[in-house]
């Protein structure tokens, strides 16, 4: 950006302006960047309530008639909840707005949740003859994605070609032109001019300078067309922006800071309450909310789906455990999961021995503790199928990193650095590693960090996505057979 430097008169030399030349208003759209939040939630509202005309409309073309009051009852409701469950996680922002692929598995999750809170609302009793609600879930979801794409399109358009409608301020800094140089230029991007520039007074120089040049500051913010002033400067020396923000109190423009330097990292965290005070939060969680609420339902859907179709078989597995060799058809041993907390796995009994105790060896290819049945049990991975149970009683996940005896846990931890970032997500019946060859026992530290790896790469990018393709890609690496024992 060009500047045009100008002085203004001052014993200390410390407040300078830097009037930037009006650009044409050319080309120019009606929409300021800081109303995209406002516009993009106003499109989503306007998209549902299409979904919900073209349903009904779809619905009436059959000859079938049609509640119109009903249908905009849904539709009503469905914008409410769908566009509170968005802005509650702030995928209204720009930023946000730019990543279309986080847009997309929110919008399925969100409406897949709010679709399931309408059929238990219902009772549960939506059937066929309610079908324009079936039509208008497949329009609404449809319009919604295909709408999002276009509004990444448009957004990027518009930043690359500074289209947005001018957001004038004025930059108060106590950084060098040179360094702020960059955020000028950002802020040129997303349509905010900067009208002028000012430098605030050397940290310890007084009040009386301070007054100064707030007044030089204010004397120009009033002889110009303004928006909003932006005051950049080192959290460090707050004590003295306090009193220089309170002389600007007199103009009627809001005043936003900026903070920069090494103790301004943590103003990059979003901001949350807790209780009556205000946090930044230096960690999220791995799942939000909607996102534990959206797995956790394929959890509960699938292992129940799982069991119900696989009953014959468990029976026949438990049948032949029992003849084959004496011992209990289960065998349960201790492993860590979610937080570090403990549970019991469930697993078909595939040796002689029941080993959950502080030493405990892992199988190996050719290992005499394996019975005959059990062989083929392992190398099927048909005695990882009672652990449905934990799927079903929340100590396990269908997908997740896999849980390891708690003496072979305490060892990993040592070997393999975040390896305890693992707890961050349920322990899963399969995961990312385990579609990757990495099966069976891990002697090796390199071969036990290669599967830490993997599963730190699934908690890192997690989706809904990534969980079913995970579990069909599940039966085929099965079927291969790599590194199973």
């Amino acid at each position: 950006m060009n500047f045009v430097n100008r002085h203004i008169t001052d014993p200390g030399d410390t407040a300078r302006i830097a009037a930037q030349p009006l650009r044409s208003r050319r080309h120019k759209w009606p929409v300021r960047y800081d109303s995209i939040e406002h516009v993009a939630l106003g499109i989503d509202i306007a998209t549902i309530f299409v979904a919900g005309a073209l349903s009904t409309w779809l619905y009436q073309v059959q000859d079938n008639g049609g509640n119109s009051g009903n249908a905009f009852s849904l539709t009503l409701v469905s914008s409410a909840c769908f566009v509170s469950l968005l802005k509650s996680r702030g995928l209204y922002r720009p930023t946000e707005l730019l990543v279309v692929r986080n847009q997309i598995r929110a919008i399925c999750m969100a409406w897949t949740l709010l679709l399931l809170l309408i059929w238990a609302a219902s009772g549960f009793k939506l059937h066929i003859e309610y079908s324009p609600v079936l039509v208008f879930a497949v329009c609404g979801l449809a319009l919604l994605i295909a709408q999002r794409g276009a509004v990444k399109v448009l957004l990027a358009k518009g930043l690359s070609g500074r289209k947005f409608a001018n957001t004038n301020i004025v930059l108060i800094s106590d950084q060098p032109l040179s360094k702020n140089a960059g955020l000028s230029e950002t802020l040129a991007t997303q349509g905010f001019c900067v009208k002028g520039r000012f430098s605030l007074p050397p940290i310890g120089s007084g009040p009386a300078l301070r007054r100064r040049i707030s007044a030089h500051v204010i004397d120009y913010i009033r002889s110009v067309e303004l928006n909003a002033v932006v005051l950049e400067a080192a959290p460090e020396r707050w004590s003295e922006l306090r009193a220089f923000v309170a002389d600007l109190r007199v103009v009627p423009f809001p005043i936003m800071f900026v903070p920069v330097g090494t103790a301004s990292e943590w103003a990059r965290h979003p901001l949350r309450s807790l209780g009556s005070a205000v946090c930044a939060e230096l960690q999220p969680g791995p799942l939000t909310a909607v996102e534990r609420a959206g797995k956790r339902i394929i959890d509960l859907v699938g292992a129940g789906l799982a069991l119900m179709i696989l009953a014959p078989g468990l029976a026949a597995a438990a049948v032949a455990i029992k003849l084959d060799s004496a011992g209990p058809v289960f065998f349960r041993q201790k492993r860590c999961g979610f937080n570090g907390q403990i549970f019991s796995i469930r697993k078909f009994r595939t040796m002689h021995v029941l080993e959950d105790g502080p030493v405990i060896i892992q199988a190996t290819p050719i290992d005499p503790r394996v019975t005959r049945v059990g062989k083929w049990l392992r190398r099927t991975s048909f005695d990882e199928l009672p652990q449905l149970l934990n799927v079903l009683d929340g100590s396990m996940s269908l997908v997740g990193p896999r849980p390891h005896a708690l003496p072979h846990d305490g060892q990993f931890d040592k070997l393999v650095r975040n390896y305890a970032f693992r707890r961050r997500v349920k322990p899963g019946l399969s995961g990312w590693a385990q579609i990757h060859g990495c099966r069976g026992p891990t002697p090796t530290a390199d071969m036990i960090e290669r599967r830490v790896q993997y599963d730190l790469w699934y908690i890192d990018n997690w989706s809904l996505r990534l969980d079913l393709a995970i579990l069909i890609r599940t039966p085929i690496e099965i079927l291969r057979g790599r590194n199973a024992c």
